[in-house]
């Protein structure tokens, strides 16, 4: 009898602590903010969120600002030549996807003259982040995004070394100019228009789509399955190397030394200065 007794006293405590933690006030989404002063000593921002949507948006302001509206909790830190944005889940969050909603989301707003660097770290969610304009984009030394699954969209950036590692979304870029870039993506689609500098893209699944304005460097596309569309300048001058395992190969740009076997393409157009290497396991590569 005292066991039976013992049992449902622990059940009704149980029953009480999860009534408690899913119907209190407490998980009710509510706004939070925190500042954090940018010197010329600040080098790095960092931003590490899980399962949050986040808004980055450059303005002219001295310091740093960000605004969270969600369940989780929110923290603004400064450490020596780093500032760390970080929102993260708290104590009663047992289930990750119990945090994430539409509503689940944080704006950090920056000056608009940082230009040190910046690295992004998503669970999941989207990441959007934007210049003024084309022609007065945002200025960054070194760009880091890491995305386990969500989408990403860009626009209107400058940086001299840009990095992008995502495990499953869609990478959305308008006006990106960079000495080097590098997206790898497990499963989703790759758009890039308006597109400055050296680039490497390796997606395992999903479509590759990129519109170049000037062709300044290399360009390496690895596809495993999938398509590859790649929009060149009419006067780009480059050296091209293209195989595709199982699928087609189309290139528009009358090629010198022109060899086409079936799946591979090489040839040469105006000087040859820039190599282009493009590799599809499975799909096929449209080069115009």
């Amino acid at each position: 009898m005292k066991r039976i007794f013992f049992l449902l006293i622990v059940i009704v405590g149980l029953y009480l602590v999860f009534n408690r933690s899913f119907h209190f006030p407490v998980m009710q989404a509510s706004k939070t903010d925190g500042t954090a002063a940018i010197t010329k000593q600040t080098e790095v921002i960092s931003v590490d969120v899980a399962n949050v949507s986040t808004t980055i948006i450059p303005e002219d302001r001295p310091n740093l600002k960000a605004v969270y509206n969600g369940k989780q909790k929110l923290s603004v830190k400064e450490n020596g030549d780093a500032i760390k944005v970080s929102v993260k889940g708290k104590w009663f969050h047992w289930f990750n996807w119990l945090s994430f909603s539409e509503k689940n989301k944080l704006i950090i707003y920056i000056p608009e003259n940082y230009d040190q660097n910046m690295k992004i770290d998503l669970g999941s969610g989207n990441v959007n982040f934007s210049g003024e304009s084309r022609t007065n984009p945002m200025k960054l030394n070194e760009l880091s995004i890491d995305i386990g699954s969500g989408n990403m969209k860009l626009k209107n950036l400058e940086v001299k070394q840009f990095e992008h590692d995502g495990a499953s979304g869609n990478v959305n870029v308008n006006s990106l100019k960079a000495e080097r870039s590098s997206f790898d993506l497990g499963s989703g689609n790759v758009d890039i228009q308006h597109y400055v500098g050296a680039i490497k893209a390796d997606v395992a699944s999903g479509e590759l789509d990129i519109q170049m304005d000037q062709l300044t460097d290399s360009i390496q596309l690895d596809l495993s399955s999938g398509n590859i569309k790649l929009d060149l300048p009419k006067s780009a001058d480059f050296t091209m190397k293209g195989d595709v395992s199982s699928g087609n190969i189309s290139c528009n740009f009358p090629l010198k030394s022109k060899e086409i076997n079936k799946g591979s393409i090489n040839g040469r157009h105006g000087s040859g200065k820039h190599l282009i290497q493009l590799d599809v396991s499975s799909g096929n590569i449209h080069i115009f």
